[in-house]
């Protein structure tokens, strides 16, 4: 029995019974009724899109593959508030490496980094290293689901800088997308005396409205702001610069692809049991999210399933572990503790003080102009990608490897981390 902050090794486990498991839930499938015509994926993911995947799953992916991966890195499982927290720690040998957290989000696991480990911890091309803590949120994979409410934003991000400093990181650097850049913003300000450095693909912040810090500081994008209230963002900031995505949590009138967030933000558990029974309901509830939110050519987005950057197996990795670990249940209800416990506003309004880097990608479900996160974070890097979408670690893992490792050499440079 561990004690707080004590850890033990862990090693990912082989789950045989739980493949025999799928296999036979997947014998009998029955197929849900559609639509003559093919209206793509404006209904939601198509069952030609689901039936080649849950084959592939079946009769191909082979569990044993990416376990192996896994197996090659540490493992542990750490006592912090009562659960037991999964994280992977790689510790550079290079003398001037510098700790960072990557933190993923929903419906992603911590092995969405599966292809950065390796390179920031051994600093690839002779740049700069990291010592690699890559945790699960509570009841997501391999950590333990909370057995209370409460479980937010706020209680998530005090239980990864727990985590931090239990592993004597008192000063780090982050990043996350998703729920991990949400989390992260709420660390970047209430836990800034330990996180210095905040890099994210997914930032959070307010537009530049005319608070005095704003109208002495940065008058000109006060007003560029306000005139884009009537001309409209798209020719004041230019095209495709200002996506709101976020801009509603859970209001399907307004926005069509916040439909999920309002199911599993108001009653995840009758969402639950279809997504913890039926393998099938599982792919197909994280399919349409790997294929809406990624990058995919003009010609081919409704055509196929996942775009040519992200590997078949690399989702199914993503989905097994869901699946093996019984956890979507779990992982979901974080939106129903966001949405409840009103957090959201309480993300987007603080001002970053700590050094920040945006890494924006071409197809990420939001993405602000460079105007408003130079008004409400210390904008230290702002790179622009022209691919990519809402998981780049798996979609663009070099790109997102060099935003990294380049934003380490300036923090490094900086001395924040002294």
């Amino acid at each position: 029995m561990l004690s707080e902050g004590e850890s033990e090794r862990f090693y990912i486990p082989d789950f045989k019974e739980k493949h025999n498991e799928l296999i036979e839930k997947t014998t009998t499938i029955i197929w849900p009724n559609e639509l003559e015509k093919d209206y793509g994926w404006t209904l939601g993911a198509p069952s030609w899109a689901v039936k080649p995947l849950v084959d592939h799953w079946v009769n191909q992916f082979d569990w044993e593959k990416p376990r192996a991966e896994m197996n090659r890195w540490h493992h542990y499982h750490m006592k912090v508030d009562g659960l037991l927290i999964h994280y992977v720690h790689e510790r550079s040998s290079n003398l001037d490496a510098i700790p960072i957290v990557l933190l993923h989000g929903w419906p992603s696991t911590f092995y969405e980094f599966h292809r950065l480990i390796d390179p920031l911890r051994d600093g690839l091309n002779n740049n700069q290293a990291f010592h690699v803590i890559v945790p699960s949120l509570p009841g997501f994979g391999f950590s333990e689901a909370p057995k209370v409410k409460g479980y937010g934003v706020a209680k998530m991000a005090s239980l990864i800088n727990s985590l931090m400093l239990n592993l004597g990181y008192n000063k780090y650097m982050y990043h996350g997308g998703d729920w991990g850049a949400i989390i992260g913003k709420w660390i970047a300000t209430r836990h800034n005396q330990h996180c210095k450095a905040y890099h994210t693909n997914l930032p959070m912040v307010l537009p530049p409205l005319p608070t005095p810090r704003n109208l002495l500081f940065y008058p000109f994008k006060v007003l560029k702001f306000f005139s884009s209230l009537l001309l409209g963002f798209d020719t004041v900031y230019g095209q495709g610069q200002t996506v709101l995505g976020g801009a509603t949590f859970a209001n399907a009138e307004r926005n069509n692809e916040c439909g999920y967030r309002s199911i599993q933000g108001t009653k995840p558990y009758t969402l639950a049991y279809g997504l913890t029974d039926s393998p099938v309901g599982l792919l197909g509830w994280m399919l349409e999210k790997y294929h809406d939110w990624t990058y995919h050519p003009p010609k081919t987005r409704d055509t196929v399933a996942l775009p040519q950057t992200i590997n078949p197996d690399d989702f199914l990795t993503q989905v097994s572990i869901y699946w093996l670990t019984n956890t979507m249940s779990s992982s979901i209800r974080i939106y129903y503790e966001c949405l409840q416990q009103n957090e959201m506003i309480k993300v987007v309004i603080p001002r970053v003080t700590i050094p920040v880097a945006v890494c924006a990608f071409a197809h990420d479900i939001s993405r602000m102009p460079k105007d408003w996160l130079e008004t409400s974070t210390d904008l230290q890097q702002y790179t622009e990608m022209v691919s990519g979408g809402h998981f780049p670690a798996l979609e663009e893992p070099e790109f997102l490897l060099k935003d990294l490792q380049k934003f380490g050499e300036k923090i490094k440079k900086l001395k924040v981390l002294e």
